[in-house]
């Protein structure tokens, strides 16, 4: 899949969004609902009602760039349906990408080395 860098932050949106909205829909949702900028570079995830489809919108530097994504025989893992959003990390979103439960990935916690030897 092609994606920005992976330092990018990704942006779920826990509602579901009526899936007839193209990129200027759903830019415009990320501006007026979710009061972001949807020009910055921010991955933006949305899902249907069934839970069986998802699109991203992002800004490349240059348009707007729209995927969508359709499982055939499930759904997708999604949060709890509430008002907001919610972030996830780049293998979390991976892992939700590739129809899989993100909720079990977790970061392996590191510190900072003390010193170089």
């Amino acid at each position: 899949m092609i994606l920005p860098g992976q330092h990018v932050r990704i942006v779920v949106a826990t509602r579901p969004v009526d899936f007839r909205k193209g990129h200027n829909g759903l830019a415009a949702l990320v501006h007026n609902e979710l009061k972001s900028d949807p020009f910055t570079g921010t991955v933006f995830v949305f899902r249907s009602r069934r839970a069986d489809r998802l699109k991203l919108v992002f800004w490349d530097g240059s348009g707007l760039v729209l995927v969508y994504k359709r499982l055939e025989e499930n759904s997708f893992c999604w949060p709890e349906v509430r008002d907001g959003v919610m972030s996830l990390s780049i293998v979390q979103f991976e892992a939700l990408f590739g129809g899989l439960d993100w909720r079990k990935i977790r970061a392996l916690e590191s510190r900072a080395p003390q010193g170089v030897e």
